[in-house]
């Protein structure tokens, strides 16, 4: 689990009390339930859509604590996040430490042409230890066996998808126990998405 920034938290509580969020000047609003919880997972994932359809960055600690989360992984592993901002960021951050060779994405802005050379350099190059995308793109069909970490920066509230993204590393051929890991800011939308998905499975 981990804390919203200072910034993250006042921004979080505005957008809550008054389906409002102001940022340097810019403002978030929403008009329902559904957007302003879209809204509010967005804060805790660290950005923020303007009302222009901008994307600001909020000081957060959620890339840290997934940093911290890689260091201990021994071998390959899958991160699964819920916007592609966000994929972005976490690709970043991976090239400046493990370099640009040790990361693969798999999300709606792969192109179709790399689609499958990314899957097969994740399973196969021993340099190659992430792959990044959206259980939207990624979760299907996919055989990624080589990794036994997955972790979840965000989640949604499809459970389907969860399902599914899970089992990529489980399929025939997996040799090794595997780890799923969930990033959660604490106190936050992100609770419940977990607290949902994991109420759904036990019914």
């Amino acid at each position: 689990q981990i804390s919203l920034s200072k910034e993250q938290r006042k921004l979080y509580d505005q957008m809550k009390k008054q389906a409002l969020a102001i940022l340097n000047g810019k403002q978030s609003t929403t008009v329902n339930a559904l957007t302003q919880l879209m809204r509010l997972h967005q804060i805790t994932c660290g950005h923020f859509t303007d009302d222009n359809g901008g994307t600001q960055p909020i000081e957060n600690n959620r890339i840290s604590e997934l940093m911290d989360v890689l260091e201990d992984v021994e071998g390959k592993a899958i991160i699964w996040a819920h916007y592609q901002y966000d994929i972005n960021q976490i690709i970043k951050a991976v090239v400046a430490k493990y370099g640009p060779g040790s990361v693969v994405d798999y999300y709606g802005l792969t192109p179709q042409s790399e689609r499958d050379t990314n899957r097969e350099k994740f399973q196969s190059d021993p340099k190659c230890r992430f792959l990044v995308g959206t259980p939207a793109t990624g979760g299907y069909g996919l055989t990624l066996t080589a990794a036994n970490t997955v972790i979840y920066y965000s989640n949604g509230y499809d459970l389907e998808k969860r399902l599914q993204s899970e089992d990529r590393a489980h399929r025939i051929g997996q040799k090794k126990n595997v780890t799923y890991v969930d990033i959660i800011a604490e106190d936050t939308v992100d609770e419940k998405i977990v607290k949902a998905l994991r109420d759904k499975i036990n019914i």
